[in-house]
């Protein structure tokens, strides 16, 4: 990966601009939902990913950093994480997404390795 925890840059495929709504989020070892919500801004993107029951309907939000690959024929998210690692993250507030700080700051501390 290339790019910062909060940007596309080393996604291969991504293409700027591009609506993800709807494409299937696959982790390193399953699937782990679909993609809710997403946006780009530089520095700042990320993922929203609604994991269904096998979280119990929990949504995760992940940085855009860690997704390694996007397949649009396929409407396929690859991430460089495991499902657990996506399951242990930490939980998201219902209302808030990218724009709260401090969750944005624990969420960066746990994908950067710090509570891998």
């Amino acid at each position: 990966m290339t790019g910062g925890l909060w940007d596309y840059e080393g996604a291969e495929g991504y293409l700027a601009g591009s609506d993800l709504t709807g494409y299937r989020v696959e982790a390193t070892d399953g699937h782990v939902g679909r993609v809710d919500a997403h946006t780009e801004d530089v520095g700042a993107g990320y993922l929203v990913v609604d994991t269904g029951p096998w979280i119990f309907g929990h949504e995760v939000l992940l940085p855009a950093g860690t997704v390694t690959r996007v397949d649009h024929d396929g409407r396929t998210v690859f991430l460089d994480r495991t499902r657990d690692e996506v399951k242990n993250s930490p939980a998201r507030d219902g209302g808030h997404h990218g724009d709260d700080p401090a969750y944005r700051d624990r969420l960066g501390g746990y994908y950067s390795g710090g509570n891998l």
